[in-house]
C-alpha cells in the first residue's frame, strides 16, 4: 500500500474490541446473564466503530468517506461471501435436525458401545462437515452425547468434549461453513484448495485425538447399549454437497443440488409439509442476516482504516518482528487469534482479519490457500476453547437442560481436538518451505 502509516487509524477496531469484550464481560460475569457475549448487539457495536472511523481524518468530507466505504462493500469477494452465506443458510434450513440425528444414531448402532466416545467425535465431525456449523452441530449432538454417557457409564464432560472437538473439525473443513466462505472469499482462493491445504494437518490431528479418546474411554466402559432409530435417506443432501464440492463443482451449484434433493427427500419422507419447508428456508436464511450485515459493516470500516493508513502501520509492525515466510504465517495466526479471543466469534474474527492478512501474505509470498487455511484453523482453535464462546456456552446450556450441573472448566480439558490441531498446525508451519503465492 502507498498510504502513509498511521497507527491512530486503527482506533475504530480498538473501539469495537473494547466495547464488545467489555460489555460481554459485564453482562455475563457481573450481571450474571447466560451467554452474555451473545446479548451484545454486535451490529450496533460495529456501527459505533464505523461512526468513530467516519469522525477521523478531517481531510476528507463525509461524501468522500461514503464513496470509500461503497468501494469496500462493492468488492466482489464481499458480494460473493454474502450470497454464499444466504444459500448455505437456506440449505441448512431445509435439511434440519432430523438428518443430523440420523447420522448420529446410525454410527452409534454400527460400532460397539465401548467406542461410543470416539463415535461421538466422528459423528460430530461428519455432521458439522455437512451442516457447516459447529454451534448447530453441538446443539443437536450434545443431548445425544448425554444419553450415550448415561447409557455407557462414560462421564458427561468427556462425551461433550468429544462432541465439541468433532464439531470444530467439521466446521474447519466444511465447504458451506461461514468461516470457510469468509476466509476463502477474503483471500481469493477456491474452497477446494483451502480444503486440500487443511487436511494435511487436520486429518492427523483428528486421528491423534481419536487415538487419545480411545485410550481414555474404552478401559472405563461400564456396560450398557444404545438403541435408537434412524433414516439414512436423510443424509443424502449432505453427501451430494460435499462430494460435488470436492469434485470442484461451483459452490452455488453444489448448494443448489443439495437444496433440491433436500426438498424432495423432506417432502417424500413426510419430515415436514411444504409450508413448513418454506418457513425452514426463511429461518435458515434469516440466521445468516446478522453475519451478512457484519461483513458489510466490517468492509466499510476496513476500507476507511486502509485509506487512513492503519493497516500499513500494523503491517510495518509485523515486518519488524516477523521475518520470512514462516514469520509471516505466525503474524497472520497471531492476528486472527487475537481477533477471535476479543470477539468470541470466529467468523467476525476472520472477516476483520482478512484484508490485513491478505497484505501480509502478499508481502511475505504466502499462498492465498495457505493464508485462508491459517485464518480458519487458528480461529477454530481458539473458538473451540474460550469459555465465553458460543460453542461451549451452547453445550453448557444443553447440559443444564438435561438436569446436570457442570462448569465450562469441567468441559474444556476434555476438548482435545483444538489443542492437538494447534500443535499440528504449528508443526506444519515450521516444516513448510513452499507456501509461495504460486503454490
Amino acid at each position: 500500500m502507498s498510504t502513509e502509516p498511521n497507527a491512530k487509524a486503527m482506533l475504530p477496531i480498538l473501539v469495537f474490541v473494547f466495547l464488545y469484550l467489555g460489555l460481554g464481560i459485564i453482562i455475563e460475569y457481573v450481571m450474571g446473564y447466560e451467554m452474555g457475549f451473545y446479548q451484545v448487539p454486535v451490529i450496533g457495536v460495529f456501527l459505533i466503530a464505523l461512526l468513530v472511523a467516519c469522525l477521523q481524518n478531517r481531510n476528507l468530507d463525509f461524501n468522500q468517506k461514503v464513496g470509500i466505504m461503497a468501494k469496500g462493500v462493492g468488492n466482489p469477494n464481499i458480494i460473493m461471501m454474502i450470497l454464499i452465506f444466504l444459500c448455505a443458510g437456506a440449505f441448512v434450513g431445509i435439511v434440519g435436525r432430523s438428518s443430523a440425528e440420523s447420522v448420529a444414531y446410525f454410527f452409534l448402532s454400527v460400532f460397539p458401545p465401548e467406542f461410543a466416545i470416539v463415535v461421538l467425535f466422528l459423528v460430530s465431525a461428519l455432521v458439522s462437515l455437512a451442516m457447516g456449523t459447529s454451534v448447530g452441530t453441538i446443539s443437536l449432538i450434545t443431548p445425544i452425547s448425554i444419553f450415550v454417557a448415561d447409557a455407557t457409564g462414560f462421564g458427561i464432560p468427556l462425551a461433550v468434549g468429544a462432541v465439541i472437538g468433532g464439531a470444530m473439525f467439521g466446521d474447519n473443513l466444511s465447504f458451506i461453513s461461514d468461516t470457510t466462505i469468509a476466509s476463502c472469499q477474503g483471500q481469493g482462493c477456491r474452497m477446494k484448495d483451502k480444503f486440500l491445504e487443511n487436511i494435511w494437518f487436520a486429518i492427523p490431528a483428528a486421528l491423534i485425538t481419536m487415538a487419545i479418546l480411545t485410550m481414555v474411554s474404552v478401559p472405563n466402559y461400564a456396560g450398557g447399549t444404545i438403541d435408537h432409530g434412524f433414516d439414512l435417506l436423510l443424509i443424502v443432501p449432505y453427501l451430494l454437497v460435499f462430494v460435488s464440492s470436492v469434485m470442484g463443482v461451483n459452490v452455488f451449484l453444489a448448494l443448489m443440488l443439495g437444496m433440491v434433493s433436500g426438498i424432495l427427500i423432506m417432502l417424500f419422507t413426510g419430515e415436514c409439509t411444504f409450508v413448513e419447508l418454506l418457513g425452514n428456508i426463511a429461518t435458515g436464511m434469516s440466521n445468516m442476516f446478522e453475519t451478512s450485515m457484519v461483513a458489510i459493516l466490517v468492509a466499510c470500516i476496513v476500507a476507511l482504516v486502509i485509506e487512513y493508513g492503519g493497516f500499513e502501520a500494523v503491517l510495518q509492525w509485523i515486518k519488524r518482528r516477523f521475518n520470512g515466510v514462516r514469520g509471516g504465517m505466525c503474524g497472520i495466526a497471531l492476528l486472527v487469534g487475537v481477533m477471535d479471543i476479543s470477539t468470541a466469534n470466529n467468523t467476525v474474527a476472520i472477516v476483520m482479519a482478512n484484508p490485513l492478512a491478505k497484505d501480509i501474505s502478499e508481502s511475505y509470498g504466502i499462498s492465498p490457500r495457505k493464508t485462508a487455511s491459517i485464518l480458519d484453523t487458528v480461529s477454530c482453535v481458539f473458538q473451540g476453547l474460550i469459555p465465553y464462546g458460543a460453542q461451549i456456552l451452547v453445550a453448557m446450556s444443553a447440559i443444564s437442560a438435561e438436569g446436570y450441573h457442570y462448569s465450562s472448566f469441567d468441559i474444556i480439558p476434555n476438548i482435545l481436538y483444538p489443542m492437538v490441531l494447534l500443535v499440528c498446525l504449528i508443526a506444519s508451519m515450521m516444516l513448510s518451505s513452499k507456501f509461495r503465492r504460486d503454490a
